[in-house]
């Protein structure tokens, strides 16, 4: 199936070949035609299925040929729960607003950075992107009025309601227009997630894709038993052996982010931590970086989870366990991404390996574990 076939404008024809969208993934292919319609739209869908495509190309088509006014206000709404999943969505609204006639605007809003500068650059703008945070801030200024939202999108509602925006989102709904679309994206289906659908969605369209099979589908996955004294030089033997060019090391705090980078960098690994702790450009500069093959390791925390988005990422290393099955599949689901192939590796400890075993029970797939007690780490 071609985009066409969805009703999406020819104007979006080349952008889409430019930016390598040779078909419609699942979730597009269902979301698409529907938030055309008009529909409201549950779509439970894994980070990297396509979904940010899957609402803004439509939100995009139904803005072509608005009238607005000099000083209009936002139409759309997209409410995400991270700076950097602001950035990304963002990214992809300017990459293909130009394919249209009308000059359309898009901003993203968060803490962490200039107000003032926000304040601004609000005076103009279609398409508003927002932390909730941050958005209520800028309404407590007076720099932004949603009197005028025909379209309301919870990007990752599970992680905003996870870090608990929950009370900031019903004081957001509350300014909105009662008639307006409402679009929910989610990687999972919790009890939460369900609670808000019924808030916000008015006989919706419910697409909930193969999550888990989609997540796994092209994942390599393998562990190793090791003692934690042996898992620093481990991981230095892994990334050294194997001739990693680009790995994602996740870890399950800042300090041991930054621990471990500073012992990686110290054996001559480029390596860098990314966590909430850095200034907002700080973290924007490394992921760059290491988007750009000039950092050889990134070492980030969970949080930080979703907001890396790299297709060619080949090798993701659980140095720590997460807490949740859910939160290894985000982590793991960093790799094998566009159809690629990928390998995400864990190293357990004996103390792991029951919370391990719960991992692999609840994503219904036995991960081979190896033993390294053999394997010669001098010198690492």
């Amino acid at each position: 199936m071609s985009f066409s076939h969805l009703g999406l404008n020819p104007l979006f024809s080349e952008a889409l070949a430019s930016a390598d969208y040779a078909e419609p993934t699942p979730i597009q292919q269902k979301a698409i035609p529907a938030i055309l319609r008009g529909e409201d739209v549950l779509g439970i869908a894994k980070t990297g299925s396509g979904k940010t495509a899957a609402y803004v190309l439509p939100i995009l088509q139904q803005l072509e040929g608005t009238l607005v006014s000099p000083h209009r206000e936002p139409t759309v709404l997209v409410l995400v729960p991270t700076r950097e999943l602001a950035d990304q969505v963002t990214q992809v609204l300017r990459e293909f607003a130009p394919c249209l006639t009308s000059r359309l605007s898009c901003l993203a809003v968060y803490g962490g950075v200039s107000i003032n500068a926000q304040m601004q650059a609000l005076r103009r703008v279609d398409v508003l992107v927002a932390t909730p945070g941050r958005l209520l801030d800028l309404i407590e200024k007076n720099a932004v009025r949603l009197s005028c939202i025909r379209t309301l999108v919870l990007d990752e509602a599970d992680k905003l309601l996870n870090l608990g925006f929950e009370a900031e989102m019903n004081q957001i709904f509350l300014l909105l227009p009662i008639q307006r679309q409402n679009l929910l994206f989610s990687a999972t289906l919790n009890k939460d997630v369900a609670k808000m659908q019924r808030l916000i969605l008015k006989e919706p369209q419910i697409l909930e894709m193969d999550s888990v099979g989609e997540s796994i589908e092209q994942i390599h996955q393998w562990a190793y038993s090791v003692t934690e004294e042996r898992k620093g030089p481990l991981l230095r033997f892994i990334i050294k052996s194997e001739q990693l060019e680009r790995a994602l090391v996740f870890v399950s705090s800042k300090k041991k982010a930054d621990n471990l980078t500073s012992k990686l960098r110290k054996n001559d690994i480029n390596a860098k931590a990314i966590h909430s702790k850095m200034g907002q450009q700080a973290r924007r500069d490394t992921l760059e970086a290491f988007k750009q093959g000039r950092i050889r390791v990134l070492v980030a925390t969970d949080l930080l989870a979703r907001g890396i988005d790299i297709d060619t990422l080949t090798h993701v290393i659980n140095y720590e366990l997460p807490r949740s099955p859910k939160d290894y599949m985000h982590r793991i689901g960093r790799t094998g991404r566009a159809k690629a192939l990928g390998e995400a590796i864990s190293l357990v400890t004996d103390e792991e390996e029951p919370h391990f075993y719960v991992i692999q029970k609840k994503m219904g797939q036995r991960v081979p574990m190896k033993p390294s007690e053999a394997i010669d780490l001098s010198g690492y």
